[in-house]
C-alpha cells in the first residue's frame, strides 16, 4: 500500500491494524455498513454532518454531527446513516484501552476533537509514529480519553416480550404503546413487566419511550424538516415540551440541530 493511502485498505482482510491509531480517510471506505459485522479492534465513529446510528444486540444509539459513537472490539454492530451523512472512522488496537468493557458509548466531540479527527485522516497509513504525525495520533488519544461521555444510548431489553413492544414503538414514535398492552397479551401482570423493563434497561419504559422519541426526531431535523412537523410525528402535541425534552437531552434546540449550529454556524 502506498503511504498517501491511494490504495483501498480491507478491514476484513488484516489480522493486525498498520498502526495503532489508524483513520486514513483515503483508505477507508467511511461508509456505513447495514449489516452485522464486528472488528477486532475498536472503532470510533463520527458523522463531520449527517446523522449515525449504531445498532447492537442491547441498545440502539443514534448519534448527532456533535457526538461520536465508539464500539468496543469484537461487538457485533450494524450502522445506518441519512442520505448526507460524511463519516469519519477511527479504528483503535485494543492495547490502547481507551475505554474498559464490552460497553458502547456516545462522547461530546467539542472542536478541538472534531478537527483532530479532520486531520488525522490525511495523514499516511504508515505514519512515523516517532514524528509529527504520531505525536499528532498521541495528542488526539489523550483528547478521546477526556472526552465527555454523554447519556444518550437507548438500551433494549433482552426479554421477547419487551423487545416486541419496544420495536412497535419504534415503529411508530407517535403512537400511544403502553405495557399495559404488552402485559395484556403476554397474559402477566403491568407490575411484573414494568420491574423487568427496568432491571433490563435501566430506565422505566415511560423515559425509555420519551427517549426514544427524541433519537427518533435526529434524523428529520437533520434533513431539515420543519420542528413542527417533526414533534408531531414523533408523538408531541405541544412544540414547547418536545423543544424542552430534546434541548435537555441533546444539550441544543432542534432549529440549532436543522441548521447544522454544532460546527457549520
Amino acid at each position: 500500500m502506498s503511504s498517501n493511502g491511494q490504495n483501498k485498505l480491507q478491514l476484513s482482510d488484516l489480522t493486525a491494524l498498520p498502526r495503532p491509531l489508524y483513520g486514513q480517510r483515503s483508505s477507508l471506505p467511511n461508509i456505513a455498513l447495514d449489516y452485522r459485522h464486528r472488528h477486532p479492534w475498536g472503532q470510533l465513529s463520527h458523522a463531520l454532518h449527517g446523522v449515525l446510528q449504531v445498532h447492537t444486540d442491547n441498545a440502539r444509539l443514534v448519534v448527532p454531527p456533535h457526538r461520536a459513537v465508539w464500539v468496543p472490539a469484537q461487538v457485533a454492530h450494524r450502522v445506518t446513516c441519512t442520505a448526507d451523512a460524511c463519516i469519519r472512522s477511527l479504528y483503535l488496537d485494543p492495547a490502547l484501552a481507551l475505554w474498559p468493557g464490552e460497553q458502547c458509548r456516545v462522547i461530546a466531540v467539542d472542536p478541538l476533537l472534531r478537527e483532530l479527527i479532520r486531520s488525522f485522516g490525511e495523514v499516511p497509513v504508515d505514519y512515523d509514529l516517532s514524528g509529527a504525525d504520531g505525536r499528532l495520533a498521541e495528542v488526539l488519544v489523550d483528547r478521546l480519553r477526556l472526552a465527555e461521555e454523554l447519556d444518550l444510548v437507548l438500551p433494549q431489553p433482552r426479554d421477547s416480550r419487551l423487545r416486541a413492544l419496544c420495536r412497535k414503538a419504534q415503529a411508530r414514535p407517535h403512537a400511544s404503546v403502553s405495557l399495559m398492552d404488552a402485559s395484556e397479551k403476554a397474559g402477566v401482570s403491568e407490575k411484573t413487566l414494568s420491574r423487568l423493563f427496568l432491571k433490563e434497561t435501566g430506565m422505566t419504559f415511560r423515559t425509555w419511550r420519551q427517549r426514544m422519541r427524541l433519537v427518533s426526531a435526529l434524523p428529520a431535523l437533520e434533513r431539515g424538516e420543519r420542528v413542527t412537523d417533526v414533534a408531531l410525528a414523533c408523538g408531541y402535541d405541544s412544540l414547547s415540551a418536545f423543544s424542552a425534552a430534546f434541548g435537555r437531552l441533546f444539550g441544543l434546540s432542534p432549529g440549532e440541530l436543522g441548521r447544522g449550529h454544532a460546527y457549520k454556524s
